[in-house]
């Protein structure tokens, strides 16, 4: 393998898209409580913006309940605001530190937007893994060009990157199958 180019780079970066589409889709809603669902929230304290977890444990108790546990009694209700605020279409229910958040149920049309925005995520990523394939294909013309490699070279590491490409798709379309079985179960 040529000392220019390093396919470990381009899966490190395929890899990324890949990881960015798990937290992506962790966060959308399945009628199931997952603490995923309130990371994005972010919270107005000690004069500054905090993420959720900075102020508070986030447990899941039941499969439909979220349990949010306030360390400093005084941000109870700056994290209730937060929450309902956030357009999760969560409403908690304060018991001292803390925040009960029932998940409710999801209908078969809101069922169908979450799978929408899983394709769409899942699309996005499947984009990002193409765009770095690209770039691994345009430095190989270039190294070819500037006779760093010879043409057999070229071929092999074309190869190598198309079958790294097909591994992340095949990845991306594993992750989105098993979130689109996850959110269209009754």
């Amino acid at each position: 393998m040529s000392a220019e180019f390093d396919i470990s780079d381009l899966s490190r970066r395929m890899q990324g898209a890949v990881a960015t589409l798990k937290h992506e889709l962790g966060g959308l809603r399945t009628g199931r409580a997952s603490a995923s669902l309130v990371e994005p929230v972010h919270v107005e304290a000690y004069g500054q913006t905090m993420a959720l977890n900075q102020l508070a444990t986030i447990s899941v108790p039941e499969p439909r309940m979220l349990s949010v546990h306030v360390w400093d009694k005084a941000m109870v209700g700056a994290v209730d605001k937060a929450i309902r605020n956030a357009n999760l279409g969560l409403s908690p229910t304060v018991e001292g530190q803390v925040l009960r958040i029932r998940i409710p149920e999801l209908n078969e049309q809101r069922r169908k937007e979450m799978a929408k925005v899983a394709h769409r995520y899942a699309e996005e990523a499947r984009i990002a893994v193409r765009h770095v394939r690209r770039d691994g294909l345009d430095m190989l013309k270039k190294l070819l060009k500037d006779k760093a490699i010879g043409e057999d070279d070229e071929k092999r590491h074309e190869s190598e990157v198309q079958k790294l490409t097909d591994q992340f798709v095949n990845e991306i379309d594993f992750a989105l199958n098993a979130k689109e079985t996850e959110i269209m179960q009754v």
